[in-house]
Protein backbone atom coordinates (compact mmCIF):
# COMPACT_ATOMS: atom_id res chain seq x y z
CA UNK A 1 0.00 0.00 0.00
CA UNK A 2 1.20 3.52 -0.91
CA UNK A 3 0.95 6.09 1.79
CA UNK A 4 2.42 9.06 0.46
CA UNK A 5 -0.76 10.67 -0.91
CA UNK A 6 -2.09 9.77 2.15
CA UNK A 7 -2.83 12.21 5.29
CA UNK A 8 -0.45 11.92 8.43
CA UNK A 9 -3.26 12.14 10.59
CA UNK A 10 -5.25 9.52 9.02
CA UNK A 11 -2.50 7.37 8.61
CA UNK A 12 -1.03 8.15 12.74
CA UNK A 13 -4.39 7.65 13.75
CA UNK A 14 -4.77 4.41 12.07
CA UNK A 15 -1.97 2.83 12.97
CA UNK A 16 -1.59 3.47 16.43
CA UNK A 17 -5.12 3.97 17.56
CA UNK A 18 -6.61 7.29 19.03
CA UNK A 19 -7.25 6.13 22.60
CA UNK A 20 -5.81 3.21 23.85
CA UNK A 21 -3.49 1.56 26.87
CA UNK A 22 -0.76 3.82 25.82
CA UNK A 23 -2.58 7.25 26.61
CA UNK A 24 -4.92 6.18 29.10
CA UNK A 25 -1.03 5.04 31.49
CA UNK A 26 -0.06 8.17 30.21
CA UNK A 27 -3.00 10.79 30.97
CA UNK A 28 -3.24 9.28 34.70
CA UNK A 29 0.47 9.77 34.75
CA UNK A 30 0.10 13.33 33.76
CA UNK A 31 -2.75 13.79 36.35
CA UNK A 32 -0.25 14.50 39.68
CA UNK A 33 1.64 17.62 37.47
CA UNK A 34 -2.39 18.98 37.26
CA UNK A 35 -3.03 18.27 40.77
CA UNK A 36 0.37 20.08 41.52
CA UNK A 37 -0.44 23.06 39.84
CA UNK A 38 -3.53 23.25 41.57
CA UNK A 39 -1.21 23.44 45.01
CA UNK A 40 0.83 26.22 43.27
CA UNK A 41 -1.82 28.42 41.60
CA UNK A 42 -3.97 28.54 45.06
CA UNK A 43 -1.60 28.02 48.27
CA UNK A 44 -1.55 31.49 48.95
CA UNK A 45 -5.51 31.70 49.39
CA UNK A 46 -4.66 29.94 52.58
CA UNK A 47 -0.98 30.39 53.70
CA UNK A 48 -1.43 34.38 53.28
CA UNK A 49 -5.23 34.36 54.16
CA UNK A 50 -7.14 37.01 55.77
CA UNK A 51 -7.16 36.57 59.42
CA UNK A 52 -9.75 37.41 62.41
CA UNK A 53 -8.62 40.19 64.60
CA UNK A 54 -9.70 43.09 66.56
CA UNK A 55 -8.19 45.51 68.73
CA UNK A 56 -7.42 44.45 72.26
CA UNK A 57 -8.95 45.96 74.77
CA UNK A 58 -7.23 46.97 77.73
CA UNK A 59 -9.50 47.53 80.14
CA UNK A 60 -11.69 44.72 79.56
CA UNK A 61 -9.67 41.71 78.10
CA UNK A 62 -8.26 39.46 80.53
CA UNK A 63 -5.54 36.71 80.18
CA UNK A 64 -6.75 34.39 78.37
CA UNK A 65 -7.96 36.76 75.77
CA UNK A 66 -11.55 35.49 73.65
CA UNK A 67 -11.89 36.72 70.67
CA UNK A 68 -15.14 37.84 70.67
CA UNK A 69 -16.41 38.08 74.28
CA UNK A 70 -20.09 39.23 75.14
CA UNK A 71 -19.30 42.90 75.56
CA UNK A 72 -17.19 43.37 72.35
CA UNK A 73 -19.57 45.64 70.71
CA UNK A 74 -19.27 47.76 74.03
CA UNK A 75 -15.97 48.11 72.93
CA UNK A 76 -15.15 48.55 69.37
CA UNK A 77 -17.66 49.71 66.18
CA UNK A 78 -20.12 47.02 64.61
CA UNK A 79 -20.22 46.84 60.85
CA UNK A 80 -22.51 44.48 58.57
CA UNK A 81 -20.39 41.40 59.52
CA UNK A 82 -19.41 42.02 63.23
CA UNK A 83 -16.93 44.57 64.27
CA UNK A 84 -14.37 46.65 63.37
CA UNK A 85 -11.04 44.37 62.78
CA UNK A 86 -8.72 48.11 63.13
CA UNK A 87 -10.24 50.59 65.28
CA UNK A 88 -12.05 50.68 68.42
CA UNK A 89 -13.47 53.41 71.05
CA UNK A 90 -11.84 55.28 73.20
CA UNK A 91 -11.70 54.98 76.38
CA UNK A 92 -13.98 57.58 78.57
CA UNK A 93 -12.64 57.21 81.77
CA UNK A 94 -8.79 56.88 83.05
CA UNK A 95 -9.80 54.08 85.01
CA UNK A 96 -8.71 50.40 85.27
CA UNK A 97 -11.63 49.20 87.58
CA UNK A 98 -14.46 47.65 86.04
CA UNK A 99 -17.42 45.16 87.43
CA UNK A 100 -15.81 41.77 87.01
CA UNK A 101 -18.44 40.52 85.28
CA UNK A 102 -18.94 42.87 82.08
CA UNK A 103 -17.47 45.28 80.13
CA UNK A 104 -19.65 48.22 80.28
CA UNK A 105 -20.11 50.66 77.42
CA UNK A 106 -19.92 53.59 79.51
CA UNK A 107 -16.29 52.88 79.82
CA UNK A 108 -15.73 54.23 75.74
CA UNK A 109 -16.14 57.39 73.98
CA UNK A 110 -18.22 55.59 71.63
CA UNK A 111 -17.96 59.29 69.55
CA UNK A 112 -14.30 58.73 69.10
CA UNK A 113 -12.76 56.04 67.12
CA UNK A 114 -8.63 55.29 68.01
CA UNK A 115 -6.59 52.49 66.22
CA UNK A 116 -5.66 49.87 67.10
CA UNK A 117 -2.57 49.14 69.94
CA UNK A 118 -2.24 45.94 69.46
CA UNK A 119 -4.54 43.25 68.33
CA UNK A 120 -6.25 39.73 69.56
CA UNK A 121 -6.28 36.57 66.79
CA UNK A 122 -9.65 34.18 66.45
CA UNK A 123 -6.64 32.00 64.38
CA UNK A 124 -3.36 32.61 63.93
CA UNK A 125 -2.47 30.38 60.90
CA UNK A 126 -1.10 32.46 58.17
CA UNK A 127 1.62 34.67 57.00
CA UNK A 128 -0.62 37.73 58.25
CA UNK A 129 0.48 36.30 61.57
CA UNK A 130 4.14 35.81 61.42
CA UNK A 131 4.87 38.87 59.53
CA UNK A 132 2.64 41.36 60.88
CA UNK A 133 0.34 42.32 58.30
CA UNK A 134 -2.53 43.06 60.53
CA UNK A 135 -4.33 46.21 58.63
CA UNK A 136 -2.22 46.21 55.79
CA UNK A 137 -4.82 44.46 53.25
CA UNK A 138 -3.39 45.84 50.34
CA UNK A 139 0.34 44.26 51.76
CA UNK A 140 -1.23 40.99 52.39
CA UNK A 141 -3.37 40.87 48.91
CA UNK A 142 0.19 40.99 47.28
CA UNK A 143 0.73 37.43 47.50
CA UNK A 144 -2.14 36.90 45.01
CA UNK A 145 -1.61 39.92 42.68
CA UNK A 146 2.77 38.33 42.68
CA UNK A 147 1.17 34.73 42.02
CA UNK A 148 -0.07 35.93 39.02
CA UNK A 149 2.63 38.18 37.64
CA UNK A 150 4.76 35.34 37.90
CA UNK A 151 2.70 33.13 35.90
CA UNK A 152 2.83 35.87 33.25
CA UNK A 153 6.80 35.20 32.88
CA UNK A 154 6.56 31.29 33.45
CA UNK A 155 3.80 30.91 30.37
CA UNK A 156 6.47 31.95 27.52
CA UNK A 157 9.29 30.50 29.27
CA UNK A 158 7.38 27.13 29.08
CA UNK A 159 6.69 27.72 25.51
CA UNK A 160 10.10 28.25 25.14
CA UNK A 161 11.28 25.07 27.22
CA UNK A 162 8.47 22.68 25.78
CA UNK A 163 8.59 23.58 22.14
CA UNK A 164 12.35 23.61 22.15
CA UNK A 165 13.29 20.67 24.28
CA UNK A 166 10.41 18.69 24.55
CA UNK A 167 7.25 18.01 26.37
CA UNK A 168 8.76 15.64 29.07
CA UNK A 169 11.60 17.71 30.03
CA UNK A 170 9.45 20.69 30.42
CA UNK A 171 7.20 18.49 32.82
CA UNK A 172 10.44 17.80 34.75
CA UNK A 173 11.91 20.91 34.79
CA UNK A 174 9.05 22.62 36.00
CA UNK A 175 8.02 19.83 38.31
CA UNK A 176 11.07 20.31 40.20
CA UNK A 177 11.02 24.15 40.37
CA UNK A 178 7.49 23.85 41.80
CA UNK A 179 8.73 21.71 44.50
CA UNK A 180 12.00 23.23 45.20
CA UNK A 181 9.99 27.28 46.07
CA UNK A 182 7.39 25.47 47.84
CA UNK A 183 9.85 23.96 50.17
CA UNK A 184 12.07 27.26 50.30
CA UNK A 185 9.01 29.13 50.88
CA UNK A 186 8.12 27.11 54.12
CA UNK A 187 11.19 28.86 55.62
CA UNK A 188 10.68 32.13 54.78
CA UNK A 189 11.72 34.81 57.59
CA UNK A 190 9.96 37.83 56.57
CA UNK A 191 6.75 38.89 54.10
CA UNK A 192 9.72 39.94 51.80
CA UNK A 193 11.08 36.70 51.30
CA UNK A 194 7.69 34.90 51.27
CA UNK A 195 5.50 37.11 48.45
CA UNK A 196 9.11 36.73 46.14
CA UNK A 197 9.25 33.52 46.24
CA UNK A 198 5.66 33.48 45.94
CA UNK A 199 6.38 35.19 42.40
CA UNK A 200 9.38 32.84 41.46
CA UNK A 201 7.10 29.78 42.35
CA UNK A 202 4.91 30.71 39.42
CA UNK A 203 7.62 32.51 37.39
CA UNK A 204 9.88 29.33 37.01
CA UNK A 205 6.85 26.62 38.29
CA UNK A 206 3.98 27.97 36.37
CA UNK A 207 4.32 26.13 33.03
CA UNK A 208 3.59 22.84 34.59
CA UNK A 209 0.31 22.31 33.70
CA UNK A 210 0.24 23.89 30.06
CA UNK A 211 3.25 21.34 29.37
CA UNK A 212 1.03 18.54 30.92
CA UNK A 213 -1.92 19.63 28.57
CA UNK A 214 -0.29 19.61 25.80
CA UNK A 215 1.32 16.38 25.98
CA UNK A 216 -2.14 14.58 26.97
CA UNK A 217 -3.40 16.41 24.03
CA UNK A 218 -0.92 15.68 21.52
CA UNK A 219 -0.79 11.84 22.15
CA UNK A 220 -4.64 11.17 21.75
CA UNK A 221 -6.40 10.95 18.43
CA UNK A 222 -8.89 14.03 17.11
CA UNK A 223 -12.03 12.50 19.07
CA UNK A 224 -10.87 12.15 22.16
CA UNK A 225 -8.95 15.53 22.63
CA UNK A 226 -12.44 16.65 24.15
CA UNK A 227 -12.88 14.19 26.47
CA UNK A 228 -9.31 14.42 27.28
CA UNK A 229 -9.16 18.30 28.07
CA UNK A 230 -11.81 17.90 30.35
CA UNK A 231 -10.15 15.29 32.14
CA UNK A 232 -7.26 17.18 32.57
CA UNK A 233 -9.20 20.51 33.64
CA UNK A 234 -10.90 18.07 36.36
CA UNK A 235 -7.78 16.98 37.50
CA UNK A 236 -6.42 20.69 37.70
CA UNK A 237 -10.12 21.26 39.66
CA UNK A 238 -9.76 18.50 41.99
CA UNK A 239 -6.55 19.45 42.96
CA UNK A 240 -8.04 23.01 43.98
CA UNK A 241 -10.57 21.24 46.21
CA UNK A 242 -7.68 18.68 47.83
CA UNK A 243 -5.78 21.87 48.34
CA UNK A 244 -8.90 22.96 50.55
CA UNK A 245 -9.40 19.44 52.40
CA UNK A 246 -5.47 19.38 53.20
CA UNK A 247 -5.59 22.74 54.45
CA UNK A 248 -8.78 22.17 56.60
CA UNK A 249 -6.33 19.51 58.31
CA UNK A 250 -3.29 21.32 58.14
CA UNK A 251 -4.07 24.27 59.97
CA UNK A 252 -0.18 25.96 60.38
CA UNK A 253 1.03 27.66 56.76
CA UNK A 254 4.98 26.00 57.18
CA UNK A 255 3.31 22.88 57.31
CA UNK A 256 0.86 23.28 55.32
CA UNK A 257 3.47 24.74 52.46
CA UNK A 258 5.52 21.49 53.27
CA UNK A 259 2.90 18.94 52.97
CA UNK A 260 1.48 20.36 49.37
CA UNK A 261 5.05 20.72 47.63
CA UNK A 262 7.59 18.37 49.11
CA UNK A 263 5.47 15.22 47.30
CA UNK A 264 6.00 17.17 43.86
CA UNK A 265 9.45 16.03 43.66
CA UNK A 266 8.41 12.70 42.93
CA UNK A 267 7.46 13.73 39.42
CA UNK A 268 11.06 14.00 38.94
CA UNK A 269 10.54 10.29 38.06
CA UNK A 270 8.97 11.34 34.79
CA UNK A 271 11.91 11.95 33.00
CA UNK A 272 11.87 7.92 33.18
CA UNK A 273 8.34 7.09 33.25
CA UNK A 274 6.36 9.45 30.77
CA UNK A 275 6.78 9.71 26.85
CA UNK A 276 7.70 12.10 25.26
CA UNK A 277 5.22 13.48 22.42
CA UNK A 278 5.51 11.60 19.42
CA UNK A 279 3.90 14.73 17.78
CA UNK A 280 6.36 17.21 18.94
CA UNK A 281 9.64 14.60 17.96
CA UNK A 282 7.69 14.44 14.16
CA UNK A 283 8.10 18.00 13.96
CA UNK A 284 11.76 18.27 15.26
CA UNK A 285 12.56 15.12 12.65
CA UNK A 286 13.95 13.33 15.89
CA UNK A 287 13.28 10.22 13.69
CA UNK A 288 14.94 7.76 16.16
CA UNK A 289 13.52 8.52 19.16
CA UNK A 290 9.86 9.16 16.92
CA UNK A 291 10.37 5.42 15.72
CA UNK A 292 10.97 4.06 19.11
CA UNK A 293 8.21 5.86 21.11
CA UNK A 294 5.69 4.92 18.35
CA UNK A 295 6.82 1.24 18.07
CA UNK A 296 6.05 1.21 21.87
CA UNK A 297 3.09 3.18 21.60
CA UNK A 298 1.64 0.47 19.02
CA UNK A 299 2.95 -2.13 21.58
CA UNK A 300 0.74 -0.88 24.56
CA UNK A 301 -2.19 -0.67 22.16
CA UNK A 302 -1.75 -4.16 20.96
CA UNK A 303 -0.70 -3.03 17.55
CA UNK A 304 2.05 -3.08 14.95
CA UNK A 305 2.83 -0.80 12.36
CA UNK A 306 4.41 -1.45 9.60
CA UNK A 307 7.78 -0.32 8.00
CA UNK A 308 6.13 1.49 5.04
CA UNK A 309 3.81 3.12 7.18
CA UNK A 310 6.42 4.23 9.63
CA UNK A 311 8.52 5.73 6.85
CA UNK A 312 5.44 7.39 5.92
CA UNK A 313 5.23 9.19 9.81
CA UNK A 314 9.07 9.72 9.98
CA UNK A 315 8.90 12.04 6.82
CA UNK A 316 5.76 13.00 6.36
CA UNK A 317 5.80 16.34 8.39
CA UNK A 318 9.56 16.94 7.64
CA UNK A 319 8.59 16.71 4.03
CA UNK A 320 5.60 19.32 4.51
CA UNK A 321 8.07 22.01 5.78
CA UNK A 322 10.37 21.54 3.20
CA UNK A 323 7.75 22.00 0.68
CA UNK A 324 7.99 25.43 1.56
CA UNK A 325 11.76 26.42 2.67
CA UNK A 326 10.92 30.17 2.21
CA UNK A 327 8.48 30.55 4.74
CA UNK A 328 10.00 28.12 7.52
CA UNK A 329 13.00 30.34 7.19
CA UNK A 330 11.42 33.72 8.80
CA UNK A 331 11.08 34.61 12.31
CA UNK A 332 7.53 33.45 13.52
CA UNK A 333 6.67 36.80 14.61
CA UNK A 334 7.43 38.43 11.28
CA UNK A 335 5.69 35.53 9.77
CA UNK A 336 2.44 36.40 12.29
CA UNK A 337 2.63 39.91 11.48
CA UNK A 338 2.87 38.97 7.10
CA UNK A 339 0.31 37.06 7.97
CA UNK A 340 -3.35 38.96 8.59
CA UNK A 341 -4.87 35.40 9.25
CA UNK A 342 -2.84 34.85 11.80
CA UNK A 343 -2.01 38.44 12.95
CA UNK A 344 -5.72 38.86 13.24
CA UNK A 345 -5.88 35.33 15.39
CA UNK A 346 -3.41 36.29 17.48
CA UNK A 347 -4.82 40.13 18.46
CA UNK A 348 -7.71 37.99 19.48
CA UNK A 349 -7.10 35.05 21.41
CA UNK A 350 -5.53 36.87 24.42
CA UNK A 351 -9.00 39.07 24.74
CA UNK A 352 -10.77 35.52 25.37
CA UNK A 353 -7.79 34.56 27.49
CA UNK A 354 -7.86 38.02 29.78
CA UNK A 355 -11.75 38.16 30.36
CA UNK A 356 -11.89 34.58 31.32
CA UNK A 357 -9.44 34.46 34.07
CA UNK A 358 -10.65 37.89 35.09
CA UNK A 359 -14.10 36.35 35.62
CA UNK A 360 -12.94 33.06 36.68
CA UNK A 361 -10.46 34.56 39.86
CA UNK A 362 -12.85 37.32 40.25
CA UNK A 363 -15.73 34.82 41.12
CA UNK A 364 -13.37 32.97 43.32
CA UNK A 365 -11.96 36.16 45.43
CA UNK A 366 -16.09 36.95 45.85
CA UNK A 367 -16.70 33.14 46.60
CA UNK A 368 -16.69 34.01 50.47
CA UNK A 369 -20.29 34.59 51.14
CA UNK A 370 -21.07 30.69 49.67
CA UNK A 371 -20.27 29.87 53.39
CA UNK A 372 -19.02 30.51 56.60
CA UNK A 373 -16.17 27.93 56.42
CA UNK A 374 -13.26 29.28 54.16
CA UNK A 375 -12.46 25.32 53.33
CA UNK A 376 -15.65 24.01 52.74
CA UNK A 377 -15.90 27.51 50.38
CA UNK A 378 -13.05 26.76 48.46
CA UNK A 379 -14.01 23.31 47.98
CA UNK A 380 -17.28 23.72 46.83
CA UNK A 381 -16.05 26.72 44.65
CA UNK A 382 -13.49 24.55 43.17
CA UNK A 383 -15.71 21.31 42.77
CA UNK A 384 -18.60 23.27 40.85
CA UNK A 385 -16.26 23.98 37.90
CA UNK A 386 -15.97 20.01 37.00
CA UNK A 387 -19.57 19.45 35.53
CA UNK A 388 -19.23 22.79 33.45
CA UNK A 389 -15.76 20.79 31.90
CA UNK A 390 -17.72 17.58 31.20
CA UNK A 391 -21.11 19.74 29.86
CA UNK A 392 -17.74 21.35 27.48
CA UNK A 393 -16.79 17.69 26.49
CA UNK A 394 -20.79 16.93 25.67
CA UNK A 395 -21.01 20.26 23.54
CA UNK A 396 -17.50 20.84 21.74
CA UNK A 397 -18.18 17.79 19.64
CA UNK A 398 -22.02 18.07 19.20
CA UNK A 399 -22.58 21.86 18.22
CA UNK A 400 -19.10 22.87 18.09
CA UNK A 401 -15.84 25.19 19.49
CA UNK A 402 -17.47 28.16 18.81
CA UNK A 403 -20.88 27.80 19.68
CA UNK A 404 -19.98 26.30 23.42
CA UNK A 405 -17.27 29.25 24.26
CA UNK A 406 -20.24 31.62 22.83
CA UNK A 407 -23.08 30.11 25.07
CA UNK A 408 -20.43 29.98 27.75
CA UNK A 409 -19.54 33.56 27.96
CA UNK A 410 -23.23 34.90 27.32
CA UNK A 411 -24.74 32.12 30.36
CA UNK A 412 -22.25 33.84 32.34
CA UNK A 413 -22.65 37.27 31.29
CA UNK A 414 -26.59 36.74 32.07
CA UNK A 415 -25.71 35.07 35.70
CA UNK A 416 -23.52 38.33 36.40
CA UNK A 417 -25.87 40.69 35.61
CA UNK A 418 -28.80 39.42 37.39
CA UNK A 419 -26.23 38.62 40.08
CA UNK A 420 -25.59 42.10 40.56
CA UNK A 421 -29.18 43.00 40.84
CA UNK A 422 -30.32 40.41 43.39
CA UNK A 423 -31.21 41.43 47.20
CA UNK A 424 -28.78 39.62 49.38
CA UNK A 425 -32.16 38.62 51.26
CA UNK A 426 -32.64 36.21 48.33
CA UNK A 427 -29.91 34.22 49.22
CA UNK A 428 -30.96 30.99 47.41
CA UNK A 429 -31.59 33.10 44.51
CA UNK A 430 -27.70 34.68 44.87
CA UNK A 431 -26.41 31.52 45.57
CA UNK A 432 -27.93 29.66 42.53
CA UNK A 433 -26.75 32.70 39.85
CA UNK A 434 -23.53 32.25 41.63
CA UNK A 435 -22.58 29.32 40.86
CA UNK A 436 -24.00 28.86 37.68
CA UNK A 437 -21.67 31.83 36.62
CA UNK A 438 -19.06 29.52 38.11
CA UNK A 439 -20.36 26.69 36.31
CA UNK A 440 -19.89 28.25 33.24
CA UNK A 441 -16.31 29.31 33.66
CA UNK A 442 -15.44 25.47 33.69
CA UNK A 443 -17.37 25.55 30.07
CA UNK A 444 -15.28 28.40 28.77
CA UNK A 445 -11.93 27.18 30.58
CA UNK A 446 -12.33 23.98 28.97
CA UNK A 447 -12.69 24.82 25.65
CA UNK A 448 -10.97 27.84 25.92
CA UNK A 449 -7.90 25.77 26.01
CA UNK A 450 -8.58 22.93 23.57
CA UNK A 451 -10.09 25.99 20.67
CA UNK A 452 -6.86 28.11 20.83
CA UNK A 453 -4.51 24.59 20.92
CA UNK A 454 -6.40 23.64 17.74
CA UNK A 455 -6.08 27.26 16.12
CA UNK A 456 -2.08 27.18 16.02
CA UNK A 457 0.75 24.62 14.36
CA UNK A 458 2.03 21.92 15.99
CA UNK A 459 5.76 23.43 16.08
CA UNK A 460 4.69 26.33 17.94
CA UNK A 461 1.37 25.23 19.10
CA UNK A 462 2.63 25.57 23.14
CA UNK A 463 4.45 29.29 22.05
CA UNK A 464 1.05 30.55 21.00
CA UNK A 465 -0.94 28.81 24.00
CA UNK A 466 1.56 30.22 26.21
CA UNK A 467 1.35 34.11 24.46
CA UNK A 468 -2.58 33.95 25.20
CA UNK A 469 -2.17 32.62 28.23
CA UNK A 470 0.58 34.90 29.30
CA UNK A 471 -1.68 37.76 28.32
CA UNK A 472 -4.47 36.25 29.76
CA UNK A 473 -3.04 36.64 33.38
CA UNK A 474 -3.84 40.45 33.09
CA UNK A 475 -7.26 39.30 34.15
CA UNK A 476 -6.22 37.87 37.23
CA UNK A 477 -3.83 40.44 38.10
CA UNK A 478 -6.80 42.72 37.86
CA UNK A 479 -9.08 40.75 39.52
CA UNK A 480 -8.59 40.90 43.09
CA UNK A 481 -9.07 44.93 42.54
CA UNK A 482 -12.60 44.63 41.87
CA UNK A 483 -13.78 44.11 45.76
CA UNK A 484 -13.05 47.61 46.83
CA UNK A 485 -14.99 48.70 43.94
CA UNK A 486 -18.17 47.45 46.04
CA UNK A 487 -17.89 50.30 48.39
CA UNK A 488 -19.53 52.63 45.69
CA UNK A 489 -22.24 49.55 44.32
CA UNK A 490 -22.08 46.24 45.45
CA UNK A 491 -23.01 45.17 41.84
CA UNK A 492 -20.11 46.60 40.21
CA UNK A 493 -17.68 43.76 40.19
CA UNK A 494 -20.40 41.73 38.68
CA UNK A 495 -20.95 44.03 35.91
CA UNK A 496 -17.52 44.16 35.00
CA UNK A 497 -17.48 40.58 34.94
CA UNK A 498 -20.67 40.59 32.93
CA UNK A 499 -19.07 43.01 30.31
CA UNK A 500 -16.03 40.91 29.85
CA UNK A 501 -17.90 37.74 29.07
CA UNK A 502 -20.42 39.50 26.58
CA UNK A 503 -17.32 41.08 24.80
CA UNK A 504 -15.07 37.74 24.84
CA UNK A 505 -18.20 35.98 23.53
CA UNK A 506 -19.11 38.26 20.39
CA UNK A 507 -15.19 38.19 19.57
CA UNK A 508 -15.45 34.40 19.64
CA UNK A 509 -17.75 34.39 16.58
CA UNK A 510 -14.42 36.10 14.23
CA UNK A 511 -12.62 32.58 14.27
CA UNK A 512 -12.91 29.53 12.14
CA UNK A 513 -14.62 26.49 13.74
CA UNK A 514 -11.99 24.02 14.16
CA UNK A 515 -14.79 21.00 15.39
CA UNK A 516 -13.55 17.58 12.84
CA UNK A 517 -10.53 19.13 11.53
CA UNK A 518 -7.07 17.93 12.00
CA UNK A 519 -5.00 19.41 14.37
CA UNK A 520 -2.45 21.69 11.70
CA UNK A 521 0.83 20.78 11.95
CA UNK A 522 2.56 23.75 9.81
CA UNK A 523 1.65 27.61 9.71
CA UNK A 524 0.65 27.07 6.49
CA UNK A 525 -2.45 24.60 7.78
CA UNK A 526 -2.81 27.09 10.26
CA UNK A 527 -3.82 29.91 7.88
CA UNK A 528 -6.12 27.73 6.01
CA UNK A 529 -8.13 26.93 8.63
CA UNK A 530 -11.36 28.50 7.94
CA UNK A 531 -10.52 28.90 4.44
CA UNK A 532 -11.01 25.37 3.16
Amino acid sequence: MCYTKMEFETVLNGELGEFGKYQLINIILLALPAVASAFMAGDYVFTASKLPYRCTVPLCDEDPTEFAPKWILNAIPRTTTGFEDCSRYANLLNTTTFPSDACPAGLFDRNTIIPCEGYVYGRTNSVVYDFGLECKEWLRALAGTLNSLGAMIALPLAGFVSDYFGRRISIVFFAFNVALIGLLKAFSVNYTMYVTLQFMHTAIGGGLYSAAYILATELVGPKFRVPTSAAMSSCFALGQALLGAIASAVHEWRKLTLTLFIPVFSILSYYWIVTESHRWLLSKNKNDKARSTLENAARLNGRKISDNTMSFLLTAIPRQRNEKTDMSRRLLIIQVIKSPVMLRRCCTTPVYWIATTFIYYGLSINSVSLSGNMYLNYILTSLIEIPGYWTAYKALDKVGRKATLFSGYMLCSVCCIAFSFTPKSMYALSLILYLTGKFSTGVIFTSLYLFTSELYPTRHRHSFLGFSSMLGRIGSVVSPLTPPLMVYWSGIPSMLFATMAALAGLLILTQPETRGRKIPDTFEDAEQLGLT
